[in-house]
């Protein structure tokens, strides 16, 4: 083992010496800085294309899936090095029960080429430093630590090649909690169990950076040029063509450390990056995690996230999303120009939890109906819709429009707000029956059959001649002088981890709930035709515990006391703004918990009432 170390450290040294060559042959670190817009849409089309991906959390830490000394340590399970706070030699023992003996790379392709996945990407290297491929910088990876002793890589890049699946690389490029001088998040030591030496640890943290550990600490320059540099080349040139290289967590990543990584994305032409290396670099793609922005990005943008609460395996999480759930995910995100990039953690064992396994299966028998209206199409054109959503294909003369039917009509009239084209063909994806669809006041109605063909997402679909021609409907005034701003037609933000508020049904009626997380918000896009005085008011239940929000109307603050109603289905209009004077034209409505004073509340309809009209 020693002269096996002494050799790799030899090979470290002459890997960083050409990687040293390399960067000061490339001035620029960013390869795409001049690239046109053209040769960005060529560079990105496959992925754009995709709109769906797998991701895979794997490594030593599905040893103690989510277990440390009989403790259950709350969070994430590929973190529970750091929530644990586990020493580096002790949680190095635990490669000894990484033995992937089940592992079949090609099922597991198929698996995902099944449910319909175009990309894959796969942890390299997760913050605990362990890779899953033989790195000649360390002996800490899956060959040299590991009883199993295989390149865990190699055969999923040839597996995805074999089956026409791109291939790209999660790497942790700054935390690193098992080689010295990696960069550590610091979290309280009690925030992952009731660790008796909490205030020691807490004390350590503080003055080393969040290290807890002595054999951690080092210089992060050096952790970077012999560790982390040359890494990144042997994953860029040991597996063929890699389609994403996927960053994470820049804790004290700067421009100059940055700089020591970006020229080796040349390694691999036309690669793929996203927007978690660090030093000002924004790669070429956003990621929210564990959410779905209520109204999309205005850049490209990839939705990473889990099918239960975990990315890495822990063997007591089973708060698994429905396959509903997950479909619907895909489409929404579809339906906002994003990717689903979606979570796997397999086991120390080397098998995907039969959960996954089984949820994939349902999201593959959608698929094989209806990929059509998700590969290859871009955002919905339309500003809201109440029933469900919509992705589109444009053409020179002409569009496809797939309505995504979530909450089918009762009356069978769909209705598409603001459509002015000629429709010149209409019909269900799943069995190519014709509809009937007319121009009507409000724009496009379509009738449809008394019963979906799917619960989950039935597809209809609408052939529009010309360039799409749609006015923005967003609410406005009725005849009665009222603007409705109904739940089903609001804009929730969710926050990345925590609970999420979604549209539900209490007593035949739509509203938003589960709303239990502060940092939740709300908001309406509305209309006002002419300049008016408003009250408004709102339809909410909450139990035996008051709530306090705010309301913001433009660049206007209001707040209010929301009493409690008894239940979370008793519902009881409340007022929530005595009186407001608003000019012609867009507006938005937006409400947020006042922290500190929220408890939940379910919340229905908001509605502005016209007190007298001020002017024209």
């Amino acid at each position: 083992m020693r002269n096996q170390v002494a050799v790799k450290v030899l090979l470290s040294f002459l890997i960083f010496a050409v990687f040293c060559s390399l960067a000061e042959a490339n001035d620029t670190s960013w390869p795409y800085a001049n690239e046109t817009k053209e040769q960005r849409n060529q560079r990105m089309d496959w992925w754009r294309d995709a709109r769906f991906g797998m991701f895979i959390h794997w490594g030593v830490y599905s040893v103690p899936a989510g277990i440390y000394k009989g403790h259950k340590v709350k969070g994430i399970g590929e973190w529970i090095m750091n929530r644990g706070k586990i020493p580096v030699a002790e949680y190095k023992e635990y490669a000894e029960g990484f033995n992937p003996v089940n592992y079949d790379p090609d099922k597991w392709v198929m698996l995902a080429k099944n449910a319909g996945i175009k990309y894959i990407v796969i942890t390299s290297k997760h913050h605990d430093g362990f890779a899953l491929y033989n790195s000649k910088v360390t002996d800490w990876d899956v060959v040299d630590a590991t009883p199993y002793g295989k390149d865990l890589l190699k055969p999923l890049a040839e597996a995805c090649k074999k089956h026409g699946i791109k291939l790209g690389f999660y790497y942790s490029q700054a935390q690193d909690w098992c080689h010295k001088g990696g960069a550590v998040m610091r979290v309280p030591a009690k925030a992952g169990w009731d660790n008796p030496d909490h205030e020691k640890i807490d004390k350590f943290t503080a003055e080393h950076s969040g290290h807890w550990d002595p054999a951690q600490l080092g210089s992060m320059d050096e952790y970077i040029k012999n560790i982390a540099a040359p890494q990144v080349r042997e994953i860029l040139t040991n597996y063929g063509d890699i389609a994403v290289l996927w960053w994470d967590t820049p804790v004290d990543m700067n421009k100059e450390r940055a700089d020591m990584l970006q020229p080796l994305i040349s390694l691999q032409p036309g690669i793929i990056t996203n927007n978690r290396l660090g030093g000002g670099y924004p790669g070429d793609l956003k990621t929210p995690e564990q959410h779905i922005p209520a109204k999309g990005l205005d850049y490209d943008w990839e939705a990473c996230m889990t099918m239960n609460d975990t990315w890495g395996f822990k063997s007591y999480d089973h708060n698994w999303k429905s396959a509903k759930n997950l479909i619907r995910n895909l489409v929404d995100i579809a339906s906002k120009g994003g990717n689903y990039l979606l979570n796997v953690g397999p086991t120390s064992k080397g098998e995907i939890p039969q959960e996954s396994v089984e949820r994939l299966k349902e999201i593959g028998k959608w698929m094989s109906v209806n990929s059509r209206s998700i590969y290859e199409t871009t955002a919905s054109p339309f500003a809201k819709l109440s029933w469900g959503r919509c992705t589109k294909k444009t053409y020179i003369n002409g569009a496809d429009l797939y309505l995504h039917i979530f909450d089918w009509p009762e009356d069978g009239k769909l209705i598409l707000p603001g459509l002015k084209n000629k429709v010149q063909q209409a019909y269900l994806l799943e069995n190519m029956k014709k509809l009937k669809a007319a121009s009507v006041s409000d724009g496009v109605m379509v009738e449809l059959p008394s019963e979906p063909l799917n619960e989950i997402d039935t597809v209809a679909v609408l052939k529009v001649k010309g360039e799409l021609d749609i006015d923005k409907i967003i609410p406005s005034a009725n005849a009665q002088g009222e603007i409705v701003l109904k739940a089903e037609l609001a804009n929730i933000h969710n926050p990345g981890y925590g609970s999420k508020a979604k549209l539900e049904t209490i007593n035949s009626k739509k509203n938003i709930g589960f709303w239990t997380d502060a940092r939740v918000w709300i908001e309406w896009p509305f209309e006002v035709e002419k300049k008016a005085e408003f009250s408004v008011k709102t339809d909410v239940a909450l139990t035996d515990k008051a709530s306090e929000i705010t309301i913001e109307i433009d660049d206007k603050k209001y707040r209010a006391e929301l009493n409690p109603t008894g239940s979370y289905s008793n519902f009881k209009t409340v007022s929530i703004v005595d009186k407001i004077t608003l000019n012609p034209g867009e507006h938005r409505l937006k409400i947020r918990p006042l922290r500190g004073k929220w408890s939940p509340v379910n919340l229905r309809d908001v509605t502005l009432k016209s007190l007298k009209i001020s002017g024209r």
